[in-house]
């Protein structure tokens, strides 16, 4: 699509932060595309694009200028989430395909916004949920599937953020007003697989959570300029113990949520960040069995138990998790080479930008509930002509 440099796809990156990495996986996909381009408002962040993606790189300072100039038929857009919709709408509107790292947007408001630009250009729009190609959600998905478990009843899932003070209390993560909630950029993730595995949306929720331990800690800084990766440490602990958090820090660190989806099913989603160990558990239960993991990355396992029994930590059937011991570099290659293949050889994705509207969704909606008294909230499904504009 749009002019391309020998019969390459001129890919940009937008924001040049701790995420801005993933475009590197550009030119790993196999798919003929490659970067050409980035923008950052910091002159840090500009010349760290040159680091990362060559010096012969055009950098400008907004991604407007890669709009005006023509520079870019595809977008990688890694700015911080509260840019998300207002960048992503621009570019869609100019015709430039996104690859949008998670949340879709910090607001259901914002996020219904951003599929209604994508519904009106009909340009592609891809949101990197990257962890739905993890290993340990395929495998879960698969066990789903295979009716292993009967018909899905519950799904629970349970986030130790144990690195969450470095990842989320040290910089503008811990501002509601930069992220909403850490509902939005940590759990939308956690949201996004519960909906895949409970094969629903959805549309009633209630929270509760509070500040319990980040906001005790007085020792805080201004760290712009900064990457999470010039503070991160093991060392720091206990969370108490922490050092240079966020000037603004009132984000929940303690947060437990109830789901009522369309198709029936109940879900609960509990996230911590000041836990020693950081890692998911997911439990699915059916009408003919459960399954829970233990581990999230390679050397973790996914244990099943079907047979009506007293306590049994062995289960009745083992599946291991393959991939990368940490992190999730596989899921974001994945990722990438899915978004570039759908605007390049037009191939259907398997996550719809429907998926991340629904995640923001009940994150949005489960921030507003936790805020107000834990009240129950029906969370609206998109408008009709988004609706069909996806399913087509």
């Amino acid at each position: 699509m749009g002019t391309q440099v020998g019969e390459q796809l001129r890919v940009g990156v937008v924001g040049i932060g701790q995420r801005a990495v993933i475009g590197r996986h550009v030119a790993e996909s196999g798919v003929p595309a490659r970067i050409v381009a980035a923008a950052d408002p910091a002159p840090a962040g500009r010349a760290r694009a040159q680091e990362l993606f060559g010096a012969d790189l055009t950098v400008t300072a907004t991604h407007g200028k890669l709009i005006e100039r023509g520079l870019v038929d595809a977008a990688v857009v890694t700015s911080p989430d509260w840019t998300h919709a207002e960048i992503t709408v621009d570019l869609l509107r100019a015709g430039i395909a996104v690859y949008l790292e998670k949340p879709l947007a910090i607001t259901l408001e914002g996020a219904d916004a951003v599929l209604a630009a994508a519904q009106e250009s009909g340009t592609p729009l891809y949101v990197g949920h990257n962890f739905r190609h993890a290993a340990v959600v395929r495998q879960l998905h698969e066990i789903v599937a295979r009716g292993e478990l009967g018909e899905v009843k519950a799904v629970w899932c349970r986030h130790f953020v144990g690195n969450g003070g470095d990842y989320y209390f040290k910089d503008w993560h811990a501002d509601r007003r930069r992220v909403n909630s850490l509902l939005l950029q940590k759990a939308s993730h956690d949201l996004d697989v519960i909906h895949l595995l409970a094969g629903g949306y959805t549309r009633r929720v209630s929270a509760m959570g509070r500040l319990a331990v980040y906001g005790e800690v007085t020792d805080r800084r201004d760290r712009r300029g900064e990457l999470m990766t010039d503070w991160f440490s093991y060392d720091n602990w206990p969370p108490l113990a922490q050092t240079g958090l966020n000037e603004v820090v009132d984000v929940e660190d303690l947060s437990m949520v109830h789901l009522a989806l369309d198709n029936g099913v109940l879900a609960s989603y509990e996230q911590c960040h000041f836990t020693p160990d950081y890692w998911r558990n997911y439990t699915v239960i059916g009408t003919e069995g459960r399954a829970e993991n233990f581990g999230d990355t390679g050397g973790g396992v996914v244990k099943v138990w079907n047979r009506r029994r007293t306590w049994s930590a062995e289960g009745d059937r083992e599946y291991p998790i393959t991939g990368v011991e940490e992190g999730h570099a596989d899921a974001d290659l994945l990722t990438m080479t899915e978004f570039l293949r759908s605007v390049v050889h037009g191939e259907t994705p398997s996550l719809s930008p429907l998926a991340a509207r629904e995640a923001v969704a009940a994150g949005a909606l489960a921030t507003r509930s936790l805020r107000a008294g834990s009240i129950p909230l029906d969370v609206p499904p998109p408008p009709k002509a988004v609706l069909d504009h996806f399913a087509r």
